[in-house]
């Protein structure tokens, strides 16, 4: 069984199926900020969307972040060190990538248990 929340024709924002919530990439709703506020702002989505699938972020594990800019790591990596469950950090890939708006600093995409 596979369950969606909010699904479009193109894209579910969340898919939960055999024990798993499988998040879309996300990204700032508000991408005025700096690298540091577009991920807390993505971060907070997250949490919202796992609780939506019935899980949390200590259940995460793989995390997928894309940076603009490669020389913006320690930028992310301080709200996600601030986020993050110390004691369940997920196993997570950081790449730089054109991503598909110049006012998208980082794109985040999880995967957790139920």
């Amino acid at each position: 069984m596979i369950t969606r929340y909010e699904s479009t024709g193109r894209l579910s924002k969340v898919l939960v199926a055999n024990g798993f919530a499988f998040l879309s990439g996300l990204t700032a709703k508000d991408r005025n900020g700096t690298v540091a506020e577009q991920t807390t702002d993505i971060l907070a989505q997250i949490d919202g969307y796992l609780a939506m699938a019935g899980t949390n972020k200590s259940r995460i594990v793989t995390g997928n972040v894309w940076l603009k800019d490669v020389g913006t790591f320690s930028e992310m990596n301080s709200a996600w060190e601030a986020w993050v469950d110390p004691d369940a950090a997920p196993a997570r890939a950081t790449v730089e990538a054109r991503l598909a708006h110049d006012d998208i600093l980082v794109e985040i995409q999880v995967q957790a248990l139920v």
